[in-house]
C-alpha cells in the first residue's frame, strides 16, 4: 500500500497511528494539535473571505468578483485538507523518532493570499465596477 494511501486512511482512524513507533511527549502531541488549528482557523477566514467577497461586493465586475472569491474559498479549502494531513505526517514523524515533515504549502498559502491582497489594492483604489 503506498504512504499516501497509508497516511488518508490515518485522517479517518487517527488511532491506528499508536500502531507506529513510541508514544512521544503529550506536549509534543498537544503543540502538534494547537497547529492544527491554526491552520483550520485559518483555512475558516479564508472561506469566510471568499464568501464575503462574493456577496458584499455587488459593485464590481462579476469576473473579478468571483476570481477574487474563488481564489480565496479554493485557499481555504487547501488550507484545511492540508491542515489534517500536516498534523498526520508530524504525529507520524514524532512517533517514529524521525525528523518532522517539510513542507511547501505555507509559501504557497501566502503567495495565493497575497496575489488575492495585490488584485483586491487594486480593485480598491480604481473603483472597478461591473457592467
Amino acid at each position: 500500500m503506498s504512504d499516501f494511501v497509508r497516511g488518508l486512511r490515518l485522517w479517518f482512524a487517527p488511532e491506528r497511528i499508536r500502531e507506529e513507533g513510541d508514544t512521544p511527549d503529550y506536549r509534543f502531541s498537544l503543540a502538534n494539535e494547537r497547529t492544527f488549528l491554526a491552520w483550520i482557523r485559518t483555512a475558516l477566514a479564508l472561506i469566510g473571505g471568499g464568501f464575503a467577497v462574493a456577496q458584499f461586493l455587488p459593485g464590481l465586475a462579476w469576473g473579478i468578483r468571483a476570481g477574487l472569491a474563488l481564489g480565496l474559498l479554493a485557499a481555504g479549502v487547501l488550507c484545511a485538507l492540508r491542515a489534517v494531513n500536516h498534523w498526520m505526517r508530524c504525529e507520524r514523524a514524532m512517533r517514529r523518532g524521525e525528523d518532522l515533515p517539510v513542507s511547501r504549502f505555507p509559501a504557497l498559502l501566502s503567495l495565493v493570499v497575497a496575489v488575492v491582497a495585490v488584485a483586491m489594492v487594486v480593485v480598491v483604489v480604481f473603483g472597478w465596477e461591473g457592467r
